[in-house]
């Protein structure tokens, strides 16, 4: 037969045991209320209504320009465009690849790049693009570079992206941006 003591203490930690059963479930759920998250996670940014960023990378290069690329997610109910971009290897401008006398050429993008509400853009290889140009060290593969956009409500984020060798994309330049493709 159990003792007193034992009955005593056995009915509060059954009942604290269920507690934090029932509190363990209800966290796992989708309540439409969002969980609290580290700051500076990419969750925390999505909930403040900036833009996650997934897969941010760079092209490795010795000298001259290079670029930096992801997909960029607005889990948000308004548009947001990204109006800059600012390194410190390098001055940076956004952007894109189009039709130039009859060639793809890369040149700025005029307007910045748009993410509408509850969707992704691209910049990509061959597409919108993060320019990194007068390169003031070499970017080897494996590094990290940290990338701050700007938004046109005034707003920025920092990401980090690592830096991976890439032989495609050999585009040609715009007039002004320069007479050899992103090394």
């Amino acid at each position: 037969m159990p003792s007193t003591t034992s009955r005593r203490f056995l009915r509060p930690a059954a009942l604290i045991g269920a507690a934090v059963l029932a509190a363990s479930v209800t966290a796992c759920g989708s309540s439409g209320t969002p969980s609290a998250v580290p700051p500076g996670s990419a969750s925390a940014s999505a909930a403040a209504g900036v833009l996650t960023v997934r897969d941010p990378w760079v092209k490795a290069a010795d000298k001259g320009m290079t670029a930096a690329f992801a997909t960029l997610a607005n889990d948000g109910d308004t548009d947001i465009t990204i109006t800059g971009v600012t390194t410190d290897v390098s001055r940076a401008e956004i952007h894109e690849m189009a039709m130039t006398g009859g060639t793809m050429a890369m040149r700025q993008k005029q307007g910045g790049v748009v993410v509408a509400a509850r969707s992704r853009a691209a910049l990509e290889p061959g597409g919108d693009h993060l320019m990194l140009m007068d390169l003031t060290r070499p970017v080897r593969a494996g590094d990290q570079l940290d990338i701050t956009l700007t938004f046109a409500d005034g707003r920025t984020q920092t990401f980090t992206a690592v830096a991976k060798p890439f032989t495609g994309a050999q585009e040609t330049y715009a007039p002004g941006h320069g007479a050899s493709p992103a090394s």
